[in-house]
């Protein structure tokens, strides 16, 4: 049973099919190829600003001597290492901004 709350890329291509008509494999082949340079300019420490939307980066987390797997409560070491941001653009903020004050209404 599908989560009526989830958008999955599958979801968009079907959306897009059925609204615009484009074949399923080229929407499929276009969405692939995006996220892929997505993650090559990530790879490369691009800062990928996508306007209206939102922006990608790779920020430094630093590391720790002292961390715990929260699966075994194991005390690890943990080194320095890179993690995605995304950090929504002033349109997209303005959109989601009262979207659960109107679903409590």
């Amino acid at each position: 049973m599908a989560d009526s709350n989830k958008l999955t890329k599958a979801t968009i291509i079907e959306n897009l099919h059925e609204t615009h008509g484009f074949n399923r494999n080229d929407i499929h082949l276009i969405i692939d190829e995006f996220f892929e340079e997505v993650k090559k300019g990530l790879k490369n420490d691009q800062v990928i600003e996508l306007r209206g939307f939102g922006t990608f980066e790779v920020r430094t987390r630093k590391g720790r001597e002292k961390a715990r797997n929260p699966k075994t409560g194991e005390i690890v070491s943990v080194s320095t290492h890179g993690v995605a941001i995304f950090r929504p653009g002033k349109e997209l903020k303005d959109y989601v901004w009262n979207l659960r004050n109107h679903e409590e209404n």
